[in-house]
């Protein structure tokens, strides 16, 4: 190519990584604005939006999730942006950098979940069940979201119902919450499970009159997420392709400034 055509390339890559940054520098923002929102006001953020958005709540606190990712993304969109803009190579290494590691620490956590379910169930289940017995019930807008969660996926607790033996609720009301008990299957019994929907436990003696109760909420969003398998798939594979493609547009943006 000739010098003008390169230069041409140049300006016009540049300017493509300045716009494509710019996008993720006001995603980021609103990211972390809705996860400012769903902190202070979680309740309400579930009204609007359904309880299908809360299908993962139970597990992670996305609050905290949206606001880390908004502040990465925040922080990658400045680096790129401001980087390509003032033709910064410190800048655009350290974008290089970041992207890079995000792109490595996404994989070894894809790997992870597939390889290690087992492992992260164990890890779920010691972090999650204690709150569960501690703040279901106590927190409200811990419980609403919940409820919305077990409503929508059909389950009770993150392993079972037994996930609130011992708890704040249990111990308050004397039984597990309504959405534990599956009223289909149960209509025909007087008492056992469908007992709980009125807030009376089955002795834990006899476990088989808790034959109703529908199963934890991890298995359920297990079986979820391997049904949609394919598009999770995809948008990681895309996810996976912006980054590389981040990260080559900028090299090549770092390694012409040496030209010019």
């Amino acid at each position: 190519l000739s010098p003008g055509a390169k230069m041409g390339c140049f300006t016009f890559i540049k300017v493509m990584m300045i716009l494509f940054n710019l996008a993720i520098f006001l995603g980021g923002g609103t990211l972390l604005g809705v996860g400012i929102w769903v902190k202070v006001d979680g309740e309400s953020f579930l009204k609007i939006f359904g309880a299908l958005s809360s299908s993962i709540m139970q597990v992670v606190n996305v609050s905290y999730l949206l606001i880390v990712i908004g502040a990465i993304l925040l922080v990658i969109g400045f680096l790129g942006c401001y980087g390509a803009q003032k033709e910064n190579k410190c800048l655009l290494m350290m974008f290089f950098s970041l992207v890079l590691i995000i792109c490595i620490a996404e994989i070894a956590a894809a790997v992870v979940a597939l390889v290690f379910t087992g492992l992260a169930e164990t890890l779920l289940t010691g972090l999650v069940t204690p709150l569960l017995k501690e703040k279901y019930g106590a927190d409200d807008s811990f419980t609403y979201i919940w409820n919305a969660t077990m409503t929508e996926v059909h389950c009770c607790g993150l392993n079972n119902y037994t996930d609130f033996n011992n708890s704040y609720y249990y111990e308050k009301y004397g039984g597990y919450p309504r959405q534990c008990c599956d009223m289909a299957d149960c209509t025909s019994l007087s008492g056992g499970c469908c007992a709980l929907a009125h807030g009376v436990s089955p002795p834990l003696s006899h476990p088989h009159l808790c034959g109703c109760l529908l199963q934890g909420c991890f298995k359920q969003i297990l079986e979820e997420i391997k049904t949609n398998a394919g598009v999770a798939g995809g948008v990681a594979a895309g996810i996976g392709a912006l980054e590389i493609a981040a990260m080559a547009v900028s090299m090549y943006l770092y390694c012409r400034l040496d030209d010019k």
